[in-house]
């Protein structure tokens, strides 16, 4: 934990960073209808872990990450390749095509997946893991 930093950033960032997180995900999801979307969900995500860096210290944005961020944008870039390649796959589509699924999932109803979603998902870690990278890096060359 940083000893220069205020203990009012620290309380304010352990009230912050969970609500960004949920709003990050909230425009994630409703990016497909509305505005939102993978890449400004991804940075509100990534302005969450930042601005924990900047209250506390890497090794522990780091735990709370609890998953390397170049693993982030390896697993984003191939959900964002396997959306496009699942219409080519399936039914002999153009790359990107879309693809829509309805499951009946029981107390909850009918649930639409489709490949922008899982597209989305991608770019979403993809741009988690640039941001948080780069953001891990500069502290490091800080010290």
């Amino acid at each position: 934990m940083r000893s220069d930093t205020s203990i009012i950033l620290q309380t304010a960032t352990r009230l912050l960073v969970p609500l960004l997180l949920l709003s990050s995900i909230f425009l994630l999801l409703r990016g497909h209808n509305e505005p939102g979307g993978g890449f400004i969900a991804g940075l509100v995500a990534s302005s969450a872990f930042a601005l924990h860096l900047f209250a506390f210290d890497a090794s522990s944005t780091k735990k709370l990450m609890k998953v390397e961020s170049q693993l982030l944008m390896g697993v984003g870039l191939l959900l964002a390749l396997l959306s496009g390649l699942l219409g080519m796959l399936l039914h002999g589509q153009p790359f990107l095509t879309s693809q829509w699924w309805t499951l009946y999932v029981p107390g909850i109803g009918e649930l639409s997946l489709s490949t922008p979603l899982l597209f989305d998902i991608g770019v979403y870690l993809v741009v988690i893991g640039v941001v948080s990278t780069i953001m891990l890096s500069l502290d490091k060359v800080e010290e």
